[in-house]
């Protein structure tokens, strides 16, 4: 090792000392500056003779243009091929990045106009690594030469990525008579790597608001590249989808919005780092507990706004998982004596046997609303707990060295839920006027099928239906209902209820009628159940636990007529009986007025549809004589009064 150590200073010993830097080869924006040195010896020198650094990595002013532009641009007074040609950069160029190369504008010309560029020009336009004597030459982000340190995806210089965090989602538009937009997502401040992507007939455009409150918008009509509050953005169009990328960091505060523009619905995935702007910073150390005999003092921590360079409340920092509120430093303080004549000593005794006094808190209050914005309270008192670990409230003032805890704060912020309709079914006739139904569910703000939507605003799930195809057929061949399942699964629905993280009463399916015709009853079983949140299972609760009228456990049921009793209909086919019964060519026919009263207050009865005979055109009651050309309707019966009778 001593031979390879001479060695290597007799090689070091034949060169002469290196010499001054030279100037930079930029002024701005990442230059080159080199420093040579003299070989002294009369035979050649092992190494090199010249050596490289960066040199002024500031930013240049947006009005400096780019490096290799202003390369080309000097060459636009002067001839080639006996022409004058304003030239453009060619950038990227694979084979050889670190060659003059420029395109003459509107044309195809692409020329070599130096075989090197100045030292300092980007080999790549997305790189820090630059040309130097006509080679690509590695710089890190730390805008040094032959380092490989990189940015993280927060644009942290060799960071850890702890102070960004990453943000996915994705949006479904919902069609609205009333709305014409919506908002997909709102992208904060000092954001990196936005990229958004549409499917669906809609459109995206921009919305910004700057830091100063200056407000600017971009409709996004047409493919390409293009500056926004000094955000480059680079926009794609297609038939059937856009795509929006926004490498970063964003200048202001972007709202990305969706313009309807089709019937069918659109999706937008979205994807950026957003930046950790709120974070906990040490304070300085408190005034000391006393004046005088020792006394001690703490730090603690406040919320700072990296944006506006401000103090916060706490709540913003608490935002953020990430963040850790760093725990209070303490230290002693005014150790001298106190004089004798003075009697004013320690003002809170501390020891480490003695912890200091503390902020404690009752359980927050149940929220004041359910969904929509409400808030919850608690109170804070300032407690100190003894040598015995006994627990006493003291004074407030001897918490103060560290922030009171808020006592109010706001709750279930999230959308209340809200009613959806469905398409509606075909109609239940193929002539004439007939019904169609619809399902209607409540959706919650995560659009998932819920209960709490308010009956009084609840759409209808079915409506009369008019079939142009006229009804010429005697009464014997009424239209067919078509039999689909739609008003079965919109009660079905209706009456289902989810469970969820409120205690609440599930009822379960009704079983089977008690009798096969004729009146009985049916049962179900309640339960009060609430869904575990942590475990995503459900767990069975005492009946108390559970609040508001429990649905009933029972109810009367009619199966249709015992033996030769006349044919019951339901309720809907009854409809489209008493609704379809129309004749085009008779003056006079049977029709349906209402029905007689319930044969039973409760337990189960039955009704009886009334038949008259009426002139169709005066619709005034005619003698049954009038109607005996036609056929007399069947009789028609619904089950009535089925809440079950109070015990006697």
């Amino acid at each position: 090792s001593s031979r390879t150590a001479r060695s290597e200073e007799d090689r070091d010993s034949l060169w002469d000392a290196w010499g001054s830097w030279s100037e930079c080869s930029r002024t701005c924006g990442g230059g080159a500056s080199y420093s040579l040195r003299r070989c002294l010896s009369s035979k050649t020198c092992e190494g090199r003779n010249i050596r490289y650094r960066t040199c002024s990595n500031v930013d240049c002013p947006p009005e400096a243009g780019d490096f290799r532009a202003q390369q080309c641009s000097a060459h636009n007074d002067v001839k080639y091929q006996g022409q004058f040609y304003e030239w453009l950069p060619v950038s990227n160029d694979p084979d050889n990045p670190c060659s003059l190369k420029c395109q003459a504008r509107g044309a195809a010309l692409v020329v070599e106009l130096a075989p090197k560029v100045l030292d300092g020009t980007r080999c790549y336009t997305e790189s820090l690594d630059m040309c130097i004597s006509g080679l690509c030459q590695i710089v890190g982000c730390d805008r040094q030469l032959g380092s490989t340190v990189k940015e993280d995806n927060c644009g942290v210089c060799n960071g850890d990525g702890s102070t960004c965090r990453l943000v996915r989602g994705q949006y479904k538009s919902q069609l609205s008579a009333n709305k014409l937009d919506d908002t997909v997502v709102a992208i904060p401040y000092g954001s990196r790597q936005v990229r958004l992507v549409l499917k669906g007939p809609d459109h995206l455009y921009l919305e910004t608001k700057t830091l100063q409150g200056v407000k600017s918008e971009n409709s996004l009509s047409s493919t390409g590249s293009f500056l926004m509050d000094n955000s480059s953005i680079d926009f794609q169009k297609f038939p059937d989808k856009e795509i929006l990328r926004i490498s970063g960091p964003l200048t202001a505060d972007f709202t990305i919005k969706i313009h309807y523009a089709g019937a069918a619905d659109s999706s937008v995935q979205f994807i950026f780092y957003q930046p950790i702007i709120h974070r906990w910073r040490e304070t300085d150390f408190f005034p000391c507990s006393a004046s005088c005999g020792g006394g001690y003092q703490l730090t603690s921590a406040e919320c700072f706004d990296l944006r506006n360079n401000r103090v916060v409340a706490d709540q913003y920092c608490h935002y953020y998982p990430e963040n850790i509120k760093p725990k209070p430093k303490l230290q002693e303080c005014n150790l001298d004596p106190c004089p004798a004549s003075d009697g004013y000593k320690q003002i809170m005794p501390y020891d480490l046997y003695h912890p200091l006094p503390r902020w404690e808190s009752t359980p927050w209050t149940a929220c004041s609303s359910s969904c929509g914005g409400g808030i919850q309270s608690r109170s804070i008192s300032c407690v100190e707990e003894d040598i015995q670990g006994h627990i006493s409230p003291v004074e407030e003032w001897k918490c103060m060295y560290t922030p009171k805890m808020p006592v109010v704060q706001p709750c279930n912020i999230f959308d209340c839920p809200k009613w959806l309709a469905q398409e509606w079914s075909p109609c239940t006739v193929t002539c004439g006027q007939g019904l169609r139904y619809r399902v209607v569910l409540c959706i919650d703000h995560r659009g998932m099928h819920t209960g709490g939507c308010s009956t009084k605003t609840k759409p209808h799930i079915k409506e009369e239906c008019i079939v142009p195809t006229p009804c010429y057929k005697p009464k014997e061949k009424l239209p067919v209902e078509a039999k689909l399942p739609w008003y079965k699964q919109a009660q079905e629905l209706e009456e289902g209820a989810v469970v969820s993280e409120e205690p609440s009463f599930i009822p379960e399916a009704w079983s089977t009628c008690s009798v096969t015709c004729g009146v009985g009853s049916q049962v179900r079983l309640v339960k009060c159940q609430v869904l575990l949140s942590f475990s995503q299972s459900v767990a069975d609760l005492p009946i108390d636990e559970c609040e508001g009228p429990k649905p009933v456990s029972q109810r009367a049921c009619y199966s249709g007529p015992c033996g030769g009793e006349a044919t019951e209909y339901t309720p809907e086919e009854t409809e489209l009986l008493y609704g379809s019964l129309q004749e085009f060519d008779e003056l006079y026919d049977w029709e349906y007025e209402g029905f007689t009263e319930c044969s039973e207050s409760c337990g189960g009865g039955v009704q009886e549809a009334v038949v008259t005979c009426l002139n169709k055109q005066t619709r005034e009651t005619a003698d049954e004589t009038l109607c005996v050309t036609s056929r007399r309707p069947p009789q028609l019966l619904k089950a009535c009064s089925l809440d079950p009778c109070p015990p006697r």
